[in-house]
């Protein structure tokens, strides 16, 4: 007869003791369950006494955590929170160095567990924390050990940040601002230093005024490269929470160091592979560098601002000066600004007597100008060879150069999030962004000769110009989604993407749907899709087996702690427990709790997921939402939370557990498998019926035939 659903059955441990094999009543108070333990060990003092689980994180039980219990789970019997937290106090304060260190090493591990950071912190164990810091004794792992217990102790969010004493800080400061100091100091004051910026206006000043940015540029050429993954944490950390003006007076005093250069050199072409944190820092990084066109970008032109007036008659003198110099010498004033409306009509703006209304429109508003102005000044010859090549043409096969060159500012903020919030997960950069300087600049000066060269391919007419520059974002997303890592390579690649290009891929496209879009076609498509699905679901279940690296997300920071979960081979269990900074995967042994599949109950994903409303926060955006999903199992009160670490991955995880779940894999990226795989296996039985036209009915069957005297008599050829 199976035990009641309310009772689990646990193993409890002590040293230098026979374990206990007992049934755990959920509904008996955690005291008396205590006492009944102790009592068959005979041991006095049951309320000094408490259950922690042996593996994993070694989490003490309370009576809020007990119902997370399982079967079969293995416990300790150990010294209780309060006692222990007692004792540690009392250790750190040791004038022995050894009993000291050997304190704090284990403060650091149990102060993850917030019962007992609880009960340490009601000590003021934090305030001797800051003591050891202050008075600058602790060295090397001593000083390790504590700076690791403080980050521990201040991720529970039972002390602000706000209260920490200027003394500690500086102290902090000075770990980062010294070379001589160990690595894993510098890298633990760097993510305390990350923590304390977004939380206090005050803050933020003091760390931008004590921790330099050559400092930071400093620790990111170091060879370690955590310290370098620490450093630029930081540093985004100070850009995010800056002013406007600040951040672009940061931003230009790192384009003056070359941080571009270096981390396309040193940190993208790395011998070392780039991390997950790393690439998110540098597509944070590129998103705050766009982001500074923003404001331009949202600035109507000022027909009344004297140095906006002077840019718009450099674009004219730049591309007519010896013509309107020469001609306009002896011209009256009328005269003289019809020559000029024409000079404007000619470099294509659609109000000739007052271009600035053509930058009116905002977005692009002024950052249209500032492009035109740059490619006019950086390639003077391009432009002039634009403007006049266009100009000697007829008037309706002009490729307008202003009108163009608004509409493919407008294009280009469009395809990089210009003006956009920041992602906090997305890790999507552009490696040729950080090869460059002024980029946003010179990719429009491409783009610009761009569309002049397809304008030509064309023969485009002042009718065709949105399909024009429809084509010319296509070819700049193609190209851009080959991701190469310098613009000229950009420049090779997109060139080579011409019209005709387009053209063949548009019609293998076209041909591709049209083709499967035959009545007989889509009947196959019916017939091979349940065996399709079923290639699919053995592939997300494998996917499981193999697991995933899954990130803790919580409030305050980004990112916390790491873990694994990878379905068993059986596909039985689902395993799961933290791993190390710097782990790729887990051995399913290491992974020490475990759900059954068949205790499953429910998926739930995105605002359904309890710890995404937990973790809310003004600062949280949509795409936790869109990477949160949770396991709900046993009884509907109990959940094992995620967060992907990307898109694919919610996929991939989402469809294999609602095939473990018996239900429909409901991802994009099912429908965008099948699709690939149908294609395929279409493709290979339609080989043999190329230029075939297969009609939308089957032919008919013949009648039967008057007679079969034409069937052959075998027996009288044996005779």
């Amino acid at each position: 007869m199976p035990p009641p659903k309310d009772v689990v059955k646990i193993a409890v441990q002590m040293v230098g003791a026979i374990p206990q094999l007992i049934d755990l009543p959920q509904t008996k108070p955690l005291a008396a369950v205590l006492k009944d333990v102790c009592n068959a060990w005979s041991l006095p003092n049951a309320e000094h006494y408490a259950l922690q689980y042996v593996d994993g994180r070694q989490t003490y039980i309370t009576e809020s955590n007990r119902g997370e219990i399982k079967n079969g789970s293995i416990l300790r019997l150990t010294t209780s929170p309060d006692q222990e937290a007692e004792r540690l106090h009392s250790g750190i304060q040791s004038n022995n160095s050894d009993v000291k260190t050997d304190s704090l090493k284990k403060l650091a591990g149990l102060s993850q567990d917030v019962t007992f950071a609880q009960e340490f912190i009601n000590r003021n164990g934090l305030k001797q924390i800051f003591h050891i810091v202050e008075e600058g004794n602790a060295t090397g792992e001593m000083l390790a050990h504590t700076l690791k217990a403080f980050m521990e102790l201040m991720e529970h969010d039972f002390v602000s940040w706000e209260t920490l004493s200027a003394a500690f800080i500086k102290r902090i400061v000075s770990y980062v601002n010294t070379s001589s100091v160990d690595a894993a100091v510098q890298q633990l004051s760097l993510s305390i230093l990350e923590n304390m910026v977004p939380t206090n206006r005050l803050l933020f000043d003091l760390v931008r005024k004590e921790v330099t940015l050559d400092r930071l540029l400093t620790h990111l050429q170091a060879t370690n490269t955590q310290l370098q993954v620490k450093a630029m944490a930081l540093l985004i950390a100070l850009l995010l929470a800056a002013t406007d003006a600040e951040r672009r007076d940061m931003m230009d005093y790192l384009q003056e160091k070359n941080i571009r250069q270096f981390i396309h050199k040193n940190i993208i072409h790395s011998s070392e592979p780039l991390g997950d944190e790393m690439a998110h820092y540098l597509y944070v990084l590129q998103s705050v560098s766009l982001n500074l066109c923003e404001r331009r970008m949202r600035t109507s032109m000022d027909p009344y601002s004297q140095e906006q007036r002077e840019l718009l008659q450099s674009l004219r003198q730049t591309a007519f000066e010896s013509e309107s110099e020469a001609s306009s010498g002896n011209f009256s004033t009328e005269r003289r600004r019809s020559l000029c409306a024409k000079e404007f009509r000619k470099l294509g703006f659609t109000n000739n007597s007052n271009p600035a209304e053509d930058l009116r429109r905002a977005p692009p508003g002024l950052l249209a100008l500032d492009n035109m102005v740059y490619f006019s000044r950086h390639t003077p010859n391009a432009y002039s060879r634009f403007v006049l090549e266009n100009s000697s043409r007829e008037d309706k096969h002009e490729c307008p150069f202003a009108r163009s060159s608004i509409q493919l500012t407008l294009i280009l903020c469009e395809i990089l999030h210009v003006g956009e919030p920041c992602s906090e997960t997305a890790q999507a950069f552009y490696p040729m962004f950080f090869g460059q300087d002024h980029f946003f600049e010179e990719l429009f000066c491409i783009c610009i000769q761009l569309v002049n060269k397809t304008w030509k391919e064309m023969r485009a007419t002042q009718e065709d110009f949105d399909k024009v520059l429809q084509v010319v974002r296509e070819q700049i997303t193609r190209t851009l989604s080959l991701k190469p890592t310098s613009l000229e390579l950009f420049k090779t690649r997109v060139n080579a993407l011409n019209y005709s290009e387009i053209l063949k891929l548009r019609q293998t496209e076209r041909l591709h749907q049209e083709e499967t879009l035959a009545v007989p076609v889509l009947e196959l498509r019916e017939r091979l899709k349940p065996e399709l699905l079923e290639l699919i679901r053995q592939q997300r279940l494998l996917h499981l087996c193999e697991g995933t690296l899954f990130r803790k997300i919580s409030s305050r920071r980004r990112q916390d702690k790491l873990w694994y979960c990878r379905l068993s081979p059986n596909r039985k269990m689902l395993h799961y427990g933290d791993v190390e900074e710097g782990a790729c995967s887990a051995p399913i042994e290491s992974l020490t709790e475990k759900i059954p599949v068949a205790d499953m109950k429910l998926l739930l994903v995105g605002k359904e997921c309890l710890h995404t409303k937990e973790k809310s926060s003004g600062k949280q955006n949509k795409d936790i939402l869109e990477l949160a999903f949770s396991i709900v199992y046993d009884t509907e009160e109990y959940c094992l939370n995620f967060i992907a670490p990307n898109r694919y991955e919610f996929c991939l995880w989402t469809d294999g557990l609602n095939v473990l779940l018996g239900k429909e894999m409901t991802s994009e990226r099912t429908q965008t498998d099948l699709d690939v795989l149908l294609s395929m296996e279409l493709k290979l039985r339609l080989l043999d019926l190329e230029n075939i036209s297969i009609p939308d009915t089957p032919p008919p069957v013949p009648k039967p035939p008057s007679n079969l005297n034409f069937c052959y008599d075998f027996s009288q050829a044996e005779q």
